[in-house]
């Protein structure tokens, strides 16, 4: 089991491959995905699925490009599709390109096997409608998106953002996690449920 990331596209989104045993998920493809493609390529490695934590244009650059070259297909919170109408999702927001379209296959709240290791889907909500968490116990980490960052959480000022549901979801979400699990989050350094329990500011004082 390994987990490697690729900070791609303009904004450096942190690209995440799961491996096991030859077969890999990739999670929020956010620009080319050449350097995931030709490292799954050198290690002999198959690309089972795409992942979606949510569906803003910095995570899913490369998507269709991924999904092309690979013929793997890609999913999403089907709440989140409504952000495609808008900037933050299909892309053109302060100059930035817009979004390849591409096709999305529902997946939502619940229990799942990928690629022979048990994933634990939680939907989180608040940075977007339909954002997910990809919980997996056996790695001992958590995929959070823009949800919660090394003390710090995911802007809400974008369209369908709401701060309540957001400091809700990591707190019935993410802090009932163990506390060594490791969070790794669309952008910055990876930290852990309880370290972000202790010390991230915008909890500081809050009951949970």
């Amino acid at each position: 089991m390994e987990i490697r990331v690729f900070p791609l596209g303009p904004l450096e989104t942190n690209c995440y491959v799961v491996i096991n045993e030859k077969k890999a998920l990739v999670i929020d493809p956010g620009g080319d995905p050449a350097p995931v493609l030709g490292y799954l390529e050198r290690g002999g490695i198959e690309l089972d699925r795409i992942l979606n934590t949510h569906l803003h244009f910095d995570h899913i650059y490369g998507n269709q490009p991924l999904a092309e070259a690979s013929g793997k297909l890609i999913y999403a919170s089907p709440d989140d599709l409504i952000l495609m109408d808008t900037e933050v999702g299909r892309g053109g927001l302060m100059g930035f390109p817009t979004v390849t379209p591409f096709e999305t296959e529902d997946i939502t709240e619940g229990e799942m096997e990928l690629i022979g290791l048990e994933c634990k889907i939680y939907s989180t909500p608040g940075h977007t409608p339909g954002s997910l968490t990809f919980h997996f116990p056996a790695l001992k980490s958590a995929f959070v998106g823009d949800l919660i960052f090394r003390r710090s959480i995911g802007r809400t000022d974008f369209p369908y953002g709401n701060t309540e549901q957001l400091m809700q979801s990591v707190k019935e979400k993410i802090f009932t996690l163990p506390a060594e699990t490791e969070l790794l989050s669309g952008h910055g350094p990876a930290t852990s449920v309880g370290d972000e329990m202790n010390h991230n500011p915008f909890f500081s004082g809050v009951q949970i």
